[in-house]
């Protein structure tokens, strides 16, 4: 038993060796994106923004690295090994450009999961060795026509001797034009129902002209260097090999695969708050001497403003790295942290630029130079939050759990696993058939209970943070009896905003559950910022003030323990999440 646990470790510390130096190279490629001469840094990729064209630079350099290995899986002769470290590793790209990392990366990710979630063998090898070769792949799942509605698909495939006819039309299709393959999203079965729509995987090369034409191409506010464009279909002939699984799997195949996509997408965007946060930490300190000369950084509002804005990163994050850690430990359960997790963004992200703009002033409105970033990301990040897997969509995924949840596994179900709060521990491989839509259980929330009942120690931080824990186990018992209480009354109109508001309560409970598991795993971790209570009791006081529970003003050595660690990431080049990561500039 021994020697099994030891040899564990040893394959989880050279795990990490190699993510953290993979990680380390692509830092030290993008080098510092201050520095004016860089041709990959802020002036560069501001220019091509300006021009609404693809950072041909950063693409160069991201080909360079190999970064498509990192979507394909090691069977398939890849990178991939786990979705904690495509986040890990696509996080220095966010921190530098949320369009890059999409046009030159998320996106033909989004389409391979698909094809590595549904594919057949050959289906899986030829997109791989696509990949492997420089190609891209894009995916058209959502119509502006219908609100993003997917299973209101207006392209439709009807069957035709061995194959399909395609007829209908895609409207934004993210590197459309530069994909070698496309994962389409269609209708096969003119019924209503859950097996009426089908997935299709094509080679626009192959697609004969007089019947598919891609449509002019769009440049969106936000993503402007990413190349937007439709696609209109009419009776365009396709091999019936081109299925995506079996017909009439299309939603099913969506709905798992969305629950990859948006954990990676909405975990790696952590490092385009983090490059905001840095940015008016910088800008503080070079209009007024900052924390370290006394200046305004060191208190007032200026100050609590950007320890108010780390403190949502923190939480955020802590929901980011359960999410994500959750696909492989808790597949199951994955379906509702994912999209409590997306469902999230959009709100801390609002929250977070809005406590930046605080210190930035009149400069939050600068789009060039060192601070021009800052507002490109507040263009960028909120394009994350719409679409298919948006907000409408991941409460539609979690409010119809929640009344199960409440019966069956709330105040009921055993903590979750350990390994699930490690940071950098090992993790199984990801098994995309055991993702569920819905299991009816939340192990997650109960670690909320078993650790919120076991924090000791006297100090005052300590004794807050006890404090706070518990007074968010009562409010997470409330929303369990308001469930229970609206579940028992029926279907009536009336109770439908009330579901959403219980649906918004939840998932910044599950973000409480995460920061807790995180800090009580972290007492025995190398890092003794996680270790310090003081960042969890910070986090759980925004969480719990965000319900609207009244609590008590934090100790003061909490507040300075925060605020001395918002200056000194910056002073010592380290990133403002969780993992800690040594970064240039």
């Amino acid at each position: 038993m021994v020697t099994s646990l030891l040899g564990d470790q040893a394959v989880a510390q050279q795990r990490e060796r190699t993510i953290r130096a993979r990680v380390a190279e692509l830092e030290e490629l993008f080098g510092d994106p201050s520095d004016p001469a860089n041709p990959v840094g802020y002036t560069a990729l501001l220019e091509a923004d300006r021009a609404a064209v693809p950072f041909a630079a950063g693409e160069a350099l991201l080909d360079g690295f190999g970064i498509t290995d990192e979507y394909i899986p090691r069977a398939l002769g890849g990178r991939l090994d786990g979705m904690d470290t495509l986040v890990r590793v696509m996080r220095p790209v966010f921190r530098r450009d949320v369009g890059l990392a999409m046009g030159h990366g998320m996106t033909t990710f989004m389409a391979a999961s698909d094809v590595w979630t549904a594919g057949n063998s050959r289906q899986r090898h030829w997109l791989a060795g696509l990949l492997r070769a420089g190609g891209k792949a894009a995916i058209a799942q959502h119509e502006t026509a219908h609100s993003n509605d997917y299973v209101r698909s207006q392209v439709t495939a009807r069957r035709s001797g061995d194959g399909y006819l395609i007829s209908g039309g895609k409207p934004m299709v993210n590197d459309l034009e530069r994909a070698g393959a496309l994962v389409l999203f269609c209708r096969t079965d003119p019924a209503p129902g859950s097996r009426s729509h089908s997935v299709l995987l094509l080679e626009p090369g192959q697609l004969t002209d007089a019947r598919a034409a891609v449509t002019a191409r769009r440049t969106p506010v936000g993503l402007r260097g990413c190349r937007f464009a439709g696609v209109e279909f009419d009776d365009c002939p396709v091999p019936g090999s081109a299925l995506l699984g079996p017909e009439g799997s299309g939603i099913t195949t969506a709905l798992r695969s969305f629950q990859i996509s948006r954990t990676v997408i909405a975990a790696t965007a952590v490092a385009a708050l983090d490059t905001s946060l840095r940015t008016a930490v910088r800008f503080d300190r070079e209009r007024s001497g900052g924390w370290q000369a006394g200046g305004r950084g060191d208190g007032g509002r200026t100050g609590a403003a950007l320890t108010n804005a780390f403190v949502n990163l923190l939480l955020y994050d802590a929901l980011a790295v359960v999410a994500t850690r959750a696909l492989h430990l808790l597949p199951a359960e994955t379906s509702v942290y994912s999209a409590a997790l997306k469902y999230l963004l959009p709100r801390v992200l609002t929250e977070t630029m809005y406590d930046l703009s605080i210190v930035l002033g009149s400069g939050f409105y600068t789009r060039e130079g060192t601070l021009g970033i800052f507002q490109k990301h507040v263009r960028d990040v909120p394009v994350l939050s719409l679409g298919h897997a948006g907000t409408v969509a991941c409460q539609a995924t979690v409010i119809p759990q929640m009344p199960r949840l409440a019966r069956a596994s709330w105040f009921v179900e055993d903590e979750a696993p350990a390994g699930l709060f490690r940071l950098r521990g090992d993790l199984p491989p990801l098994r995309t058939d055991r993702l569920s839509l819905a299991c009816g259980r939340d192990s997650l929330s109960a670690t909320m209970l078993a650790v919120s009942a076991g924090i000791d120690g006297t100090g005052p931080v300590e004794s807050a943070l006890r404090t706070l824990a518990r007074q968010l186990v009562e409010e997470f018992r409330d929303v369990r009896a308001r469930v229970l209480r609206l579940d028992a009354a029926g279907a009536a109109a009336t109770a439908q905003p009330a579901k959403f508001a219980l649906m918004d309560r939840y998932a910044l409970l599950l973000a409480a559950a995460s920061v807790l598991g995180l800090w009580d795993q972290g007492r025995y971790g190398p890092d003794p910022f996680l270790a310090d209570p003081s960042w969890a009791a910070a986090a759980l006081h925004r969480i719990a003030r965000r319900l609207g529970t009244r609590v008590a003003d934090l100790p003061a050595e909490c507040e300075t323990r925060i605020r001395h660690e918002v200056q000194l990431r910056f002073s010592t080049q380290i990133s403002y999440d969780l993992y800690s990561t040594p970064i240039p500039g």
